[in-house]
């Protein structure tokens, strides 16, 4: 009957993709009225839908294969986000941390495994697939969370990287864990000569062919044309890794990195974003439809067992490979609490080793559990990972371990009185938030501090301040200081991305607060000017403006005339400093000199000034700028000896003109 009625599809993927999508709105809206990420509702969704739910999908290949599209493009993007020079710029957390997390896991996993009473070609080989973790996963909730950019993200990148590469040397070595007798020697230094090939062609398109290619389609001002182009360049690259062997997530990441090098990489990146959505959802969906619920049920304690051990095991090794390559161990937590989950990569070497019977069937389905269980898990972890690590750092250690760890931890955060309002909140307690706290205190205005440095907060509790840790991008740390109950919030913090969301969520949540922004350059007033801030004050010009009025009284210009002369420059948005016209040169007869003091991030973890003696390294013959500060660990070195060293972390205090500010940046800060 319903035959009669329905005529046969002409696309019979049409009723799978209708299914999916209907079912996964219907459970993400769901699952969003509980707060539960939609990538659980992704996977959910595949697990309701595949053949072990309700079998409501059959063309299981398709899902796969639009997945893996989704994918691409998630690499694609992060590509186009990330620049060759900032990949260079982490070689050490890539190579060094990368191979140390790689490698460990493999032994330990290899050892863990055979101990279980398996052979130690099948341990060697679960090793591989425990060592990869979830890029797909991780890099979207540090995207959603704008953390790939902090010290933490760029080194979780750097690890995913590393996987990325080395994926296809462990499929070479499958056949010989499986007792085949291919030349591995020749397999490896062939691959050597692809993999060198494909650097050659990325480095030389980057710089000739792409750039001279997008301007001319850009000056057609045909966006069909350039979203096709864009496509063409993700997919062509991605197709020739994969006629090399390598791949295809590795030539999506090298297209993104080319063009990233040209002017395009932003107009690029907000076309892409929308068809990477669509597609990355088959993936989650397609990694669900694995999931066997009845296999999990019946297997629960021995699967929730492994899935710990496997947690605990990567923890350990990712912290450990973080903290040889120089970072402190919040950054070490950090990246553990991102990385431990088993990735997708780590389902298509578990489909060869399938083939090459390296796994029975059980054993596939206790990793599909364990893997989906991580993967599952790990937004949970994910979000909450900077105050998980801070609470492992408060635990009592050992004396000597404490030594280490007692520059890192941090005690709980106080108590925020419940009727507290009408009040100042302080975001930053550098040293302008050292500052007008003591203002504040000095005139009996009441005051709360937000602050991110957990030395600062155990130092600052103990002196009787009332600071919590917390990130004031965050909704609950902002409800937690009342902030729609206060009068001034003041954001003195140096990072304009996050000032920004700081911007944004407390406009969100309450218009009451009057908001007042430090910001380092005077060109990012009118964006936060845009995002709700009330005043803005740019670093660049006061400290200008804090300089030249004591080069002023050397001059002994009289007192008034100096503050005339600064109200005015303030008054009129510092027009002066920024393009003076004749008027306002004869407003006072004495040429302003052209010298900043800026702080900078020593954001590279190598390069020519990084763990080098600073006699050495001539910053001053070579930049024209004067280190005058570092700041370390939340202490301020003023005495700069030439024995003294840049370390990466540190805030660096010079004093210089804008082109030679510039040039110094450049070194020392990732773009």
């Amino acid at each position: 009957m319903l035959n009669f009625i329905f005529a046969e599809v002409e696309l019979p993927m049409l009723s799978d993709i209708v299914w999916i999508f209907g079912l996964a709105t219907l459970v993400i809206l769901l699952f969003m009225r509980f707060k539960i990420p939609t990538i659980i509702g992704f996977l959910f969704t595949g697990a309701l839908a595949g053949p072990y739910g309700l079998s409501l999908v059959t063309a299981s290949t398709t899902v796969e294969a639009l997945s893996e599209i989704g994918v691409i493009l998630l690499l694609f993007v992060i590509g186009m986000e990330f620049s060759l020079k900032s990949l260079m710029s982490i070689k050490k957390a890539v190579f060094i941390g990368g191979s140390l997390q790689v490698f460990l896991t493999i032994l330990a996993t290899t050892f863990i495994a055979h101990f279980l009473g398996f052979d130690w070609n099948v341990a060697v080989f679960l090793g591989f697939l425990f060592s990869l973790s979830s890029t797909a996963i991780v890099l979207k909730l540090l995207q959603e969370g704008g953390q790939v950019n902090t010290i933490s993200g760029r080194t979780t990148l750097a690890i995913l990287i590393f996987q990325d590469v080395i994926i296809v040397p462990l499929m070479l070595f499958i056949p010989m864990l499986a007792g085949e007798t291919d030349n591995i020697a020749l397999s490896l230094l062939l691959l050597a000569g692809k993999g060198l090939a494909v650097i050659i062609l990325t480095f030389l398109s980057a710089k000739y062919l792409i750039p001279s290619l997008l301007f001319r389609i850009a000056k057609t001002r045909n966006e069909e044309l350039f979203l096709l182009s864009i496509i063409v360049i993700c997919f062509a690259v991605a197709y020739l890794t994969s006629l090399l062997g390598l791949s295809l997530g590795l030539g999506a990441f090298l297209a993104g990195l080319i063009i990233s090098e040209s002017d395009y990489s932003h107009h690029a990146t907000g076309k892409i974003l929308p068809f990477r959505e669509v597609f990355l959802s088959f993936f989650f969906v397609s990694v669900g439809m694995l999931f066997d619920i009845g296999f999990l049920f019946s297997n629960i304690l021995l699967i929730l067992g492994l899935t710990a051990l496997t947690f605990l095991v990567k923890f350990v090794i990712v912290a450990f490979a973080v903290r040889t390559i120089g970072q402190g161990f919040k950054e070490a937590f950090i990246v553990g609490f991102s990385i431990f989950q088993i990735g997708e990569f780590s389902l298509l070497l578990a489909k060869e080793g399938m083939k090459y019977e390296l796994m029975d069937p059980t054993t596939y389905q206790f990793f599909l559990a364990i893997s989906i269980l991580t993967m599952a898990i790990t937004p949970f972890f994910l979000n909450k990972r900077e105050s998980l690590s801070l609470s492992i750092l408060n635990q009592s250690l050992p004396s000597k371990l404490n030594e280490k760890f007692g520059n890192e931890d941090v005690p709980q955060n106080i108590t925020i009185e419940s009727n507290l309002k009408d009040h100042l909140v302080i975001i930053g307690f550098g040293l302008n938030g050292h500052n007008l706290a003591k203002a504040a205190r000095s005139a009996k205005i009441p005051y709360v501090i937000i602050e991110m440095n957990p030395v600062t907060v155990r130092k600052e509790v103990a002196n009787g301040e009332p600071i919590i840790f917390g990130d004031a991008s965050n909704e609950s740390v902002l409800e937690h200081v009342h902030i729609h109950k206060a009068r001034v919030a003041v954001i003195a913090i140096s990072n304009a991305a996050a000032t920004k969301r700081i911007i944004s969520n407390i406009r969100y949540m309450t218009t009451n607060p009057y908001i007042i922004v430090r910001t380092r350059y005077v060109n990012e007033m009118e964006e936060h000017h845009k995002l709700g801030a009330d005043e803005v004050i740019p670093e660049e010009f006061e400290t200008s403006i804090e300089i030249f009025t004591r080069v002023l009284g050397k001059y002994l210009v009289a007192r008034h005339d100096i503050e005339h002369f600064t109200q005015e420059v303030r008054s009129y948005n510092y027009e002066l400093f920024r393009k003076p016209s004749d008027e306002e040169k004869g407003r006072l007869k004495i040429e302003l000199p052209e010298i900043n003091l800026v702080g900078f991030k020593v954001e590279k973890d190598s390069g020519a000034f990084i763990n080098k003696p600073l006699k050495d390294a001539k910053i001053r013959e070579l930049f024209g700028v004067n280190i005058v500060a570092i700041k370390r660990n939340e202490k301020t070195m003023s005495d700069i000896g030439g024995n003294m060293k840049l370390k990466l972390g540190d805030l660096v205090y010079v004093v210089g003109d804008s082109e030679s500010l510039l040039a110094f940046e450049k070194e020392v800060e990732i773009e």
